[in-house]
C-alpha cells in the first residue's frame, strides 16, 4: 500500500499568541512549534499502521519553508519512508492543496491523509480541495479506517446522533480525527534512523491564491470572577441580566 500523509507546522497549543506588521503577521519570536497534532497522532500514525499491517511505503508532503524540516525529520522517526517539502509559504488553503495535488496526481497513492484540521487556523479545507482537483472521493472527519490492502476501504464517521459507516474504492482522499490510531513517541532508533532519510526539496509549481489575510484580532480579555453568597439570589440575577447579558 502506497500512501501520502499530508503534515503542517502550527503552534504549541501553549503559546502565547501576538501579531506585527499592523495586525497581519502572526509573532512567530519565541514560539515553539510542532506537528499539527491531527496529522501527527492520527492521520499519520493510522498510515504507519497499515504500513505494518500490509507493507508498503508511507511518503510525507509538507508545503512550508525551510524551518519545517525540523518538524519533518521528528515525523520521518515515527516510521515514515521518505518526506517532501514544497518550498513555499502556506497561507492559503487553495494554494497548499494546489502543490500536495501536482505532487500527487502521478504518485499511485492509494490513501491521500490529512489530519481534520490545522490547530492554528482551524480551517478544515485542504482535503476536500485535494480530492477535487485530484478527481478522487473525499472522506472528512473519519475516526476509524480499515482495509485489507484489496482496492477497498471501510471508514467510520461519527454524525449526529450516531455513526455512519462507510465503504469506498481506493485511491481516496480522507481526512483523519480523533478515534483513528492513537499517539506514538519517536524511539532511539526512530531518531537516529530519520537523519538519513530522503527529504525532497521541490519548488512550487504556480497556482492561484484565493484569500488573503486582512488583519488578526485577540479575542475579548476575560475578566475577573464575581462571587456571590448562595443565599444572594437577587445579585445573580441581576448580574446575568445586566452584565453577562445570558437572562
Amino acid at each position: 500500500m502506497k500512501i501520502l500523509v499530508c503534515i503542517s507546522k502550527t503552534p504549541d497549543t501553549t503559546a502565547k499568541i501576538a501579531f506585527t506588521d499592523h495586525n497581519t503577521k502572526f509573532n512567530e519570536q519565541g514560539v515553539q512549534f510542532i506537528i499539527n497534532p491531527s496529522d501527527e497522532w492520527y492521520a499519520l500514525v493510522r498510515a504507519l499502521e497499515l504500513k505494518e499491517k500490509l507493507g508498503g511505503t508511507v511518503t510525507l508532503i509538507s508545503v512550508g519553508a525551510a524551518d519545517y524540516d525540523a518538524l519533518i525529520r521528528k515525523a520521518l522517526a515515527l516510521g515514515a519512508d521518505d518526506a517532501v517539502r514544497v518550498n513555499a509559504e502556506n497561507s492559503d488553503s487553495y494554494y497548499v492543496a494546489s502543490q500536495i495535488a501536482n505532487f500527487a496526481k502521478d504518485g499511485g497513492y492509494d490513501l491521500i491523509m490529512t489530519g481534520k484540521e490545522t490547530i492554528d487556523y482551524n480551517g478544515a479545507g485542504v482535503g476536500g480541495m485535494i480530492a477535487g482537483m485530484l478527481d478522487l472521493p473525499f472522506i472528512s472527519l473519519a475516526t476509524k479506517l480499515e482495509t485489507e490492502g484489496n482496492g477497498e476501504a471501510e471508514f467510520h464517521r461519527e454524525i449526529e446522533g450516531g455513526e455512519e459507516i462507510c465503504s469506498v474504492k481506493l485511491p481516496v482522499v480522507v481526512s483523519a480525527m480523533k478515534g483513528m490510531a492513537e499517539q506514538r513517541i519517536p524511539n532511539v532508533r526512530g531518531i537516529m534512523t530519520a537523519r538519513t532519510k530522503p527529504l525532497k526539496v521541490l519548488e512550487p509549481v504556480e497556482a492561484e491564491k484565493l484569500t488573503e489575510i486582512i488583519s488578526f484580532e485577540l479575542p475579548v480579555a476575560k475578566t475577573g470572577i464575581k462571587m456571590i453568597e448562595p443565599d444572594n439570589v437577587e445579585e445573580l440575577v441581576r448580574l446575568l441580566h445586566e452584565e453577562a447579558k445570558v437572562i
